[in-house]
């Protein structure tokens, strides 16, 4: 068996992948294109994406665009930590503006994204509340100025 055919977590095969490509394109590809495109059932389809989901794999959602929404500001926030790490980005990823949290090596020991209604929300949710939590030595706030790409159909490489 080759690399490329190998199953990542058991379930993303060769089938697996283009299964995901396909909701990559479109999250709302009828199972039956789908499995014309891939060579099953449409049942089997139905399936596996059941299973992958379940497995935390892929997630099917409505990407949205915050201004649209009257999310006029959004911001990237480095954090570095004094603490356990793990347990501040638990903290951090529960905060409803917080959409996305990361463990990194280099200059910040966290990353997160922020979506606020403004800059008076971001203010607070960074001068008052990520600033309070224990273990927070520092911050620095990169503002979203313009946002130039955001696709989420890179495929299963």
């Amino acid at each position: 068996m080759s690399l490329a055919s190998e199953p990542v977590h058991g379930l993303l095969d060769d089938v697996g992948k283009a299964i995901v490509e396909q909701l990559q394109e479109d999250g709302r590809r009828p199972y039956a294109t789908i499995a014309r495109a891939v060579g099953l059932s449409e049942a089997a389809v139905r399936q596996r994406v059941a299973r992958l989901q379940e497995a935390g794999v892929i997630q099917i959602v409505a990407v949205t665009d915050p201004l649209q929404l009257g999310f006029r500001r959004q911001a990237m926030v480095g954090i570095k930590s004094d603490g356990d790490v793990v347990d501040l980005a638990d903290a951090l990823a529960e905060m409803p503006e917080v959409d996305y949290v990361v463990i990194t090596a280099g200059s910040f020991d966290v990353l997160v994204e922020a979506v606020c209604e403004d800059d008076e929300h971001l203010l607070e949710l960074v001068g008052r509340r990520i600033r309070a939590l224990p273990g927070v030595r520092s911050t620095e706030t990169f503002v979203y100025m313009k946002l130039r790409k955001q696709h989420y159909n890179w495929g299963t490489r």
